[in-house]
């Protein structure tokens, strides 16, 4: 984590600086670069790996020279936590549409439902989400599935090295999850509600670590703002004194 100390004896980010940063719910994580770029007044910022605006948690920013890692962290393994909701579908395979074809789920089992995260373990094919940021004829996949436009995308093998049932609350289940880069825990959802044949979309995300860095060591949006604050107003007193 870049401490209060560390942006206080540079006193710039052009040299490159690498920030942990607690996405807050409903940012996009453009947001974020942007209320960095603006706070830190320079141009060359960026972050290793987008977290969609209902999910929280760990958002790496880059500023500088180190905007070049930005590829190295985005490599990295991730570990996720949030919730299933089982019984439905929806177009997004989140909250940001409404929940359809509503199916029946408590004659479900803890056990039934723990034994399906081995389908998901391991090196699995997956199908990202029709509303993702993918590419495909110069446009994001989002904008053509909002179009109403047919979107098909390929399978993507991907690793799933832990995936656990932390809680079970029917109709919602808690999960953790690490997993390569690539993975949509939104695919995940959808397609863990297909083998339960009851229909999932995830209802909430967490992103706690990328590689080394932890969710628990970022700082939130207000207090980076308040640490840049700090370290202006010091800068200004140096130089008048």
């Amino acid at each position: 984590m870049l401490t209060f100390a560390a942006m206080q004896s540079t006193n710039s980010f052009e040299e490159g600086k690498v920030l942990l940063i607690n996405k807050p719910l409903k940012w996009t994580s453009f947001d974020v670069v942007r209320k960095v770029r603006n706070l830190v007044k320079i141009k060359k910022v960026g972050h290793a790996g987008t977290l969609d605006p209902l999910a929280t948690g760990l958002l790496i920013i880059c500023t500088g020279k180190f905007t070049k890692r930005i590829n190295e962290f985005m490599a990295q393994e991730k570990e996720y936590t949030g919730s299933f909701t089982l019984g439905a579908t929806t177009p997004t395979y989140d909250l940001e549409s409404e929940p359809v074809n509503l199916k029946p789920f408590d004659h479900l089992t803890n056990e039934e439902i723990k034994k399906a995260t081995a389908l998901f373990t391991g090196e699995i094919m997956q199908v990202p989400p029709a509303h993702s940021a993918i590419k495909q004829q110069g446009k994001r996949v989002y904008e053509l599935a909002r179009q109403g436009k047919e979107v098909v995308l390929e399978p993507r093998k991907l690793l799933i090295r832990e995936f656990e049932i932390t809680d079970i609350s029917l109709p919602v289940i808690s999960f953790r999850v690490v997993c390569s880069t690539g993975t949509y825990i939104r695919s995940l959802a959808h397609d863990f509600g297909q083998v339960l044949g009851c229909g999932a979309y995830l209802s909430s995300l967490c992103r706690t670590r990328i590689g080394t860095f932890k969710n628990e060591n970022a700082m939130s949006m207000e207090e980076f703002e308040k640490t840049i604050a700090i370290v202006k107003n010091e800068s200004a007193i140096k130089k008048d004194s």
